[in-house]
């Protein structure tokens, strides 16, 4: 191959929940449109592919690239696993809240990729649930302070939550749950409470509203600055039932297939298996398949202790391991003095802070804040030199 290295122009998606100002202030990208700018998208998924631009700044999208040479990019291994990229990487800026959402596993998001195809629902109809047939676990990287829902309390803390507070409207539901703290009570209460009728639904929130309106602590002022944007949706309950934590910037969080999340503002990086599968339970205007919904959640509860990913540190590098092979995730702290690292798959350079030269045996290029590259794999290995930090994408 003539070429190693190319730098990339990426798709900006203009979610409602975005904001208008993060990514200037952070990476001097411009919002000609003046439109929330809610993600980044770095990759191949067929929603918003990334172009290549060689030194000549000869432009081809990503995907056609890879098609044209996939073993000497992808590396052997990932093109016999995988015959694409395997991973997406993301910048996500939110100024509202996304919706309580899970992914499926693997094998539940071929089969629902292919019942969907046969009953014939468009890939971009409003009621398609699986746009791909692949999982979506994913990693978030803090890029400031950022507010995210994962993963169900310990059942003795919703219980606690819930009895404090003594909404009549669902008091059967409470009670059912204060009577089965298992996996499986835990299930029939988060069902129940989404498919409540809409009499009932109204007059539990203006209940909770009512109870928690003089509170001023977790997690009830976060339910307060959600119910603005989601006055009447039944996620507001969803603070109650799931772990609300605030990643500082330089924190990373695993988010499991089949387990229940929502990110609720700030901006950081986020890196996952290339799927755009989302199963809504809540604060969203968007369509919500509750059976299918429940089908792919794991009913389990885990500490917030656990929720963090711990880092590993080396040298001038951190890694987040995650238990996965579709992707792994580094930070790489730059500086004056040139580094050379090898290349472990098809890479995805992005610069966080700083101006930093990469190099491989064919391409230089200088890349500043907000600005990317993708490396071949038979590049061999790359250097890199100057003052700031890179994120660094790829798969083992």
């Amino acid at each position: 191959m003539n070429n190693t290295m190319w730098k990339l122009a990426n798709v900006i998606k203009d979610y409602d929940w975005g904001t208008k100002t993060a990514l200037f202030e952070l990476f001097n990208i411009a919002n000609t449109n003046n439109k929330p700018q809610a993600e980044i998208w770095m990759g191949v998924h067929p929603s918003g592919i990334s172009t290549a631009i060689d030194a000549q700044g000869k432009q081809i999208k990503l995907d056609q690239l890879i098609a044209k040479n996939p073993v000497q990019i992808l590396g052997e291994k990932t093109n016999n696993a995988y015959h694409t990229l395997p991973y997406l990487f993301k910048v996500l800026s939110a100024q509202e809240p996304l919706s309580i959402q899970v992914h499926p596993e693997l094998s539940k998001a071929k089969q629902g990729y292919e019942k969907e195809n046969q009953l014939g629902i468009a890939l971009d109809s409003p009621k398609r649930n699986y746009k791909d047939p692949n999982h979506k676990p994913e990693l978030v990287y803090a890029l400031t302070p950022y507010w995210a829902m994962n993963g169900f309390r310990p059942i003795t803390e919703i219980v606690s939550l819930f009895t404090s507070l003594d909404i009549k409207t669902i008091k059967p539901e409470v009670n059912a749950l204060t009577n089965n703290q298992t996996d499986d009570g835990l299930r029939t209460f988060f069902a129940d409470l989404l498919t409540l009728d809409s009499t009932r639904k109204k007059q539990a929130l203006l209940e909770f509203k009512s109870k928690i309106e003089s509170l001023n602590h977790l997690p009830f002022n976060i339910i307060k600055e959600i119910a603005k944007s989601f006055p009447d949706d039944i996620g507001l309950f969803s603070a109650l039932i799931l772990n609300v934590i605030e990643l500082q910037p330089g924190e990373a969080m695993f988010l499991k297939a089949q387990t229940p999340h929502a990110y609720l503002k700030g901006t950081g990086l986020e890196i996952m298996a290339s799927s755009d599968n989302v199963l809504r339970a809540g604060l969203t205007s968007k369509y919500i398949d509750i059976n299918e919904l429940l089908d792919n959640t794991i009913f389990h509860s885990i500490a917030i202790e656990q929720l963090r990913t711990p880092p590993v540190i080396q040298n001038n590098k951190i890694d987040f391991p995650v238990p996965i092979n579709d992707f792994a995730f580094e930070i790489i702290n730059s500086n004056e003095q040139l580094q050379t690292e090898k290349t472990q798959s098809a890479e995805i350079i992005f610069c966080i802070e700083g101006e930093i030269t990469l190099s491989t045996v064919t391409e230089c290029f200088t890349i500043k804040a907000g600005e990317s590259v993708f490396i071949a794999y038979c590049a061999g290995s790359f250097t890199y030199q100057g003052l700031g930090k890179l994120a660094r994408a790829f798969n083992k």
